[in-house]
């Protein structure tokens, strides 16, 4: 072409923008500015959203100034796609300007700004923009209501979403577009309203693939397995192709409830309908993490060494996989891999390796900042999952001040983060700090929960507060209505029995469910044995071994023991009697010395 004009510019920046070649297209529209050719609206618009989709912040505001000098600022279309630049970037508040700014804005700007506040969390302020966006004279479309009934399925608001779903029956929505249908199945199933997700399936036309593949999905996100597989075969006897999302739904509850011969068999068609070697990097992922999951980690190593390029995803379901089989220094290695190979770091990626870091023999304090440098480098700082591994990982490294910063620097703690924090004071035996942060966490007006009840008693115990630990117990059901577990029953025989108040902990071992378990009256009859009682130490022997029926050697061999303690050597010998008579095998021990083999001279 001998001459290049302003519509020949606007279709190589929009083609390579649609084909995925984001650098290439800012490549031209920088060598467009350069030969004085004027932008149109049509050029800006391809150009914000090329910046859009590539995630070119800079260069996007670089853009905007541009807009602003060309004076296209209050174009309906440039403003659009600048609103929409604002929202990907997170800066609403900016976004919200230029949107006011705009003098007409029709269905498609106020879509929008409904799809950035969904994306973004604001939940809460959707109805408003939908109630104003009315105000404004302007009606919805089906867009506007698939982004309304999303943000109410990503908040879990079922009241508000069944008042919607009235709204787009009566509009007529439901059986003109497929895509509201389908996201008010979406709706009910993130709700966990099952018989809701059915009926508005049911109100789908048979013809629709996508609805077939919700349903199937929402079965199986419920474990509703038998349902799910017959919707499947179902779906294909009408020669609708299952997706990625059914497959990932099968294989997310073959994670969950390790069944290893459905996730082999959902693996078989997937490699059969192409989306195995080569194919979804989705799919791909929930394949490594099934077989993690069912703890077939060589399957997983296999599945992400077939994957061509490594993704995100990939690694993260790597990672997990390696966390959950116990191969911890594999998921260290792994972390160092994706920060040289630059594959990036996520949420799930920090958090995963300080899980590992903190069970792992290699754990120590450095490490443990060496990621918490990589969490804030990357922006994860302030993360509350990563925040909490960080507590987490040094408490158990005995850097418990260090824990506390982390916990400090969060601008609005959960009870998750104060759990967390309660927790590691309690592994390094702070039980009053422990306490303190319990009465901190109520007066902020937030509800502990039966985990941080048991962090709370597990740090008295290790400190020896009996009384304030009682109250604690006593408080559950009264001030908290948290019905006490086997653990918390646990936590306080073993407390009481530390403390020598035998009776007590008898006492509260008879209202434990079921009567307590063997590990409870085990940890009585040791107490009963550091303390002398042999009153409460004869009726624990008598509950363990005559009413408990327990075959642990271990606890035989502690009933012996007590009473060749007393005096009473004949029982004591009766007993190991009777533990040979009922074939009981006693685990010979052995003792390991490390001799270092490196001579000084």
């Amino acid at each position: 072409m001998p001459v290049y004009d302003v519509v020949t510019y606007n279709m190589l920046i929009s083609g390579h923008g649609r084909r995925g070649f984001p650098e290439q297209a800012f490549h031209f529209y920088a060598e467009m500015v350069s030969q004085g050719i004027r932008e149109s609206a049509s050029t800006f618009s391809s150009v914000l959203g090329v910046c859009n989709d590539a995630g070119f912040c800079r260069e996007g505001m670089q853009v905007h100034c541009r807009v602003v000098s060309l004076g296209f600022g209050l174009n309906l279309y440039v403003g659009g796609s600048l609103v929409d630049l604002y929202l990907h970037m997170g800066l609403d508040n900016v976004a919200l300007k230029l949107f006011d700014e705009l003098p007409y804005r029709n269905v498609a700007v106020w879509n929008l700004l409904l799809r950035g506040f969904c994306e973004l969390g604001r939940l809460d302020e959707l109805c408003g923009v939908f109630s104003t966006m009315e105000f404004d004279g302007v009606d919805p479309n089906g867009l506007t209501y698939c982004y309304l009934i999303r943000g109410c399925s990503n908040g879990r608001l079922l009241d508000e979403g069944k008042q919607l779903h009235c709204r787009v029956v009566k509009d007529g929505w439901v059986e003109s577009n497929v895509f509201v249908a389908n996201a008010l199945v979406d709706l009910y199933s993130a709700c966990g309203s099952l018989i809701d997700a059915t009926e508005a399936f049911e109100a789908i036309q048979m013809e629709d693939v996508i609805s077939w593949n919700s349903i199937i999905w929402v079965c199986a996100e419920n474990g509703l397995l038998l349902d799910a597989l017959k919707l499947f075969v179902e779906m294909q006897f009408w020669e609708k192709r299952p997706s990625i999302r059914s497959f990932i739904g099968f294989l997310n509850l073959a994670s969950r409830t390790e069944n290893i011969e459905l996730g082999k068999q959902m693996h078989s068609y997937v490699l059969k309908s192409g989306f195995g070697h080569g194919g979804s990097v989705h799919v791909q992922s929930a394949l490594i993490d099934m077989y993690g999951k069912c703890v077939d980690i060589e399957s997983s190593v296999s599945i992400y060494e077939s994957v061509g390029e490594k993704t995100l995803e990939s690694c993260n379901s790597l990672m997990t996989s390696l966390l959950h089989c116990g191969v911890i220094e594999d998921v260290v290695e792994m972390f160092g891999l994706m920060v040289d190979k630059g594959i990036g770091l996520d949420e799930v990626t920090l958090s995963t390796t300080l899980k590992a870091l903190s069970i792992s023999a290699l754990a120590s304090s450095g490490s443990c900042k060496l990621v918490h440098c990589c969490a804030i480098k990357s922006g994860f700082g302030s993360d509350i999952a990563v925040s909490c591994s960080l507590i987490d990982a040094y408490a158990r490294c005995g850097h418990v001040k260090l824990s506390r910063q982390v916990f400090e620097q969060l601008p609005s703690p959960n009870v998750i983060c104060f759990t967390s924090i309660i927790h590691g004071y309690a592994r390094n035996g702070m039980g009053s700090e422990g306490l303190d942060l319990l009465q901190e966490m109520i007066s902020k007006g937030l509800k502990p929960d039966q985990v941080t009840i048991l962090g709370v008693l597990s740090g008295c115990n290790h400190s020896g507060l009996v009384k304030e630990a009682r109250f604690v117990f006593d408080s559950m059901k009264k001030l908290y209505d948290i019905s006490p577990d086997r653990k918390h029953f646990s936590c306080m025989v073993d407390l009481l029995g530390r403390a020598g108040m035998l009776e007590e902990a008898e006492d509260l071992l008879q209202q434990a469910p079921v009567n307590g378990d063997c590990v409870m009256w085990s940890s009585l009859l040791r107490s009963c044995r550091i303390h002398k009682n042999e009153t409460v130490g004869r009726r624990t022997v008598k509950t363990l071994l005559l009413e408990l029926d327990v075959e642990d050697p271990e606890i035989w061999l502690q009933a012996s023991n007590f009473y060749s303690e007393i005096g009473e050597f004949d029982t004591a010998m009766q007993i190991r009697e009777i533990a040979i008579a009922r074939k009981v095998k006693w685990e010979m021990g052995h003792s390991l010395i490390e001799v270092n083999s490196h001579h000084h001279r």
